[in-house]
């Protein structure tokens, strides 16, 4: 079978807690590292939670990229897909 899509699951370790609990700054980083892959960019959705982390999605015509933080722990997990052979989710990446 021929596959739809890639799909990349990446764990981060040893990040700024600042940034991961910054709702503005995730959504931009995420955003961007979505444009890096030239998909299309359709929406994004993103939460600040209380007391700490963010959640979010962007979502492209090709699929979607996500993240969750955990500032107490400076990590965040983030889910890249992708669907065809048109955009990169290494470059995400």
């Amino acid at each position: 079978m021929k596959a739809l899509g890639r799909h990349i699951l990446v764990e981060y370790y040893q990040c700024n807690a600042d940034i991961l609990n910054n709702q503005n700054l995730v959504e931009n980083y995420m955003v961007e590292a979505a444009k890096s892959t030239g998909s299309t960019v359709v929406n994004s959705s993103f939460h600040k939670f209380s007391p700490h982390g963010v959640s979010g999605v962007v979502v492209i015509a090709e699929a979607h990229l996500a993240i969750h933080t955990w500032p107490e722990y400076n990590y965040a997990a983030v889910d890249l897909f992708t669907c065809g052979n048109t955009v990169n989710p290494w470059n995400a990446y």
